[in-house]
């Protein structure tokens, strides 16, 4: 039953403004609906992400949201000139070179957020 619905990510905000700035300003998300509790953010057309305010916030470390890119040089390129950090790794972690890990199906990118979010670009292999 699941299987025939939309699935769509929530992540925690500590700080509102800030995740609105990142999300909105910072990574070009275009704002679907926003209150004093949440901002809902459209991406690829019919995808939404939902920040939920928190007063803890995240204690994770993995990745929360991964967007699949064609090009993840270019992905990379583009988050970088809006100033958007992309972490380093070494082992035991995935170890990236230039901020690309080799996950042998894919490549992938992180990043955090200002809550701490872990986000990813993705590139499948073909």
């Amino acid at each position: 039953m699941l299987g025939d619905h939309p699935v769509f990510p929530i992540l925690l905000s500590t700080h509102m403004a800030a995740s609105r700035a990142f999300y909105h300003d910072t990574l070009g998300l275009e704002i679907a609906a926003e209150d004093e509790e949440r901002i809902v953010l459209r991406s690829g057309g019919t995808t939404t992400l939902t920040i939920s305010r928190s007063t803890v916030g995240t204690s994770d470390t993995q990745t929360q949201v991964a967007w699949r890119v064609p090009d993840i040089a270019a992905a990379i390129a583009d988050l970088r000139a809006r100033g958007v950090r992309i972490e380093e790794y070494q082992a035991p972690d995935p170890v990236t070179t230039d901020g690309v890990a080799d996950m042998g199906h894919s490549w992938a990118a992180w990043f955090i957020d200002p809550s701490r979010n872990v986000l990813a670009v993705v590139q499948p292999k073909r």
